[in-house]
């Protein structure tokens, strides 16, 4: 029989057209052989398809895989903790892991992390000096999901606030006043990225009889600035204002601040509201994650019961990625404190050496803030340079955040090939 494709669509047109008609016995056992070849060409071509589909499919992801090792090794520009093992919870990545609800009520969804959620809770609530029993939070999709829900609770405590957040925040602040409808006032930054406490004092005198929802950075995204805590409780004293909710956005620093010895401490024994960070960042994780731990008497203002799923509604999202409490409670468990508290000795000392290179090497406005990691200076006027190290560029500046999987070679090719790129530009421009 002939395997061209029109003879082929001709023979299977007489087959349809021969099964719907009444035959003689001897001419329908006929047209059934020749059915049995038809499929027999066709599994046989369909088997050749998926060969050939499987084949395009691993190089495609080959590619990827390739083009991942490379943009891994020369990622400088974020603040991701690329130096991560999980080797021995990948095989949990065949189960449908879902921790939707409040984690601390169960749900009739019997896949799930419950108990490895409350554990990585209850180290970061030791962290911020809360007791177990005063406490709520939740493993969030990131830190802007940290920063939604902190605020929202501001907003449910305080129904008429203003929410004030400086000029250098991260933009998922002014997002949370725009997502619940919080009047919003920017307060100017200082030059080093710090809130401008002056400003700040002027606007919550300019609206003394409304409410107060201050978000404090614990480490601007741009410049790793941190806003005083206790001088913004100073000032909340000075006005006699008792009305008022403190979320601390502590995304990058909120896990390294609490182990640096001498450092601002970022703790619920002061009156502050709540605290976010991103897993994925200092902790480090394959994929976005957080957690945001608040009041237990703050989050009934949000908490609703919901019958379908057994459990009660806390969260701002429903169904809630189940692996990140397993990759974080690993790490966890792996580390410690005293391995956290390690890992963030080796990346202030490694930015400071980052920040004398750069110095030396005539790299112009250069900045290190006090208990950062993050590294500013001139913006490179190279725009395949900023690609190469993935730099994320403001005005006139750029940043390297110096983290765990970054090493003093890689900074120092980093300043080599900075240095031979201005030099080459001022060539060009003479």
């Amino acid at each position: 029989m002939s395997t061209s494709t029109e003879p082929q669509q001709l023979l299977n047109q007489v087959i349809v057209q021969t099964t719907e008609s009444t035959c003689p016995d001897a001419f329908c056992e006929q047209d059934t052989n020749e059915n049995e070849i038809v499929d027999e060409d066709s599994k046989l071509a369909q088997t050749r398809n998926t060969n050939s589909r499987d084949r395009h499919i691993s190089s495609v992801l080959q590619d990827f895989y390739s083009q991942m090792e490379e943009r891994t090794a020369n990622h400088l520009g974020y603040p991701y903790n690329l130096d991560f093992q999980y080797a021995a919870v990948q095989n949990f990545m065949k189960f449908s892991i879902n921790n939707l609800g409040d984690p601390f009520v169960d749900s009739n969804y019997g896949i799930n992390s419950r108990q490895f959620e409350i554990e990585v809770l209850n180290f970061f609530a030791k962290l911020y000096e809360i007791d177990e029993n005063d406490y709520w939070g939740y493993v969030t999709s990131c830190g802007t999901e940290g920063n939604l829900h902190g605020l929202l609770v501001g907003r449910e405590c305080h129904p008429t606030g203003v929410l004030y957040s400086s000029k250098d925040s991260h933009y998922s602040i002014l997002k949370a006043a725009r997502f619940f409808r919080i009047p919003f006032v920017s307060i100017n930054s200082q030059a080093n990225g710090e809130i401008d406490y002056d400003d700040l004092e002027a606007n919550l005198i300019k609206n003394k009889d409304l409410p107060a929802i201050i978000n404090v950075n614990i480490g601007t995204t741009v410049k790793g600035a941190f806003d005083n805590l206790d001088r913004v409780f100073e000032i909340l004293d000075r006005l006699g204002k008792t009305d008022f909710y403190i979320h601390c956005d502590g995304a990058l620093s909120g896990l390294m601040l609490p182990l640096i010895d001498d450092a601002m401490k970022v703790t619920f024994k002061k009156r502050i509201g709540s605290v976010s960070i991103s897993a994925h960042k200092f902790m480090g994780c394959p994929f976005p994650a957080g957690i945001v731990v608040t009041r237990k008497s703050h989050i009934a203002k949000v908490q609703q019961d919901i019958e379908y799923i057994g459990s009660k509604d806390s969260t701002l999202s429903g169904s809630r990625n189940g692996h990140a409490p397993l990759y974080m409670w690993l790490n966890i468990r792996k580390k410690q404190r005293f391995g956290f508290k390690k890992d963030v000795e080796e990346c202030l000392k490694k930015a400071r050496i980052f920040a004398d290179m750069l110095t030396s090497a005539g790299i112009q406005r250069v900045m290190l803030n006090r208990w950062s990691n993050t590294v500013v200076f001139e913006k490179p006027a190279d725009y395949a340079f900023c690609r190469k190290y993935q730099l994320a560029t403001t005005q006139d500046i750029a940043h390297v955040i110096v983290m765990q999987n970054v090493s003093i070679d890689k900074l120092q090719e980093f300043v080599d090939e900075f240095v031979k790129l201005k030099a080459s530009l001022k060539a060009q421009q003479n």
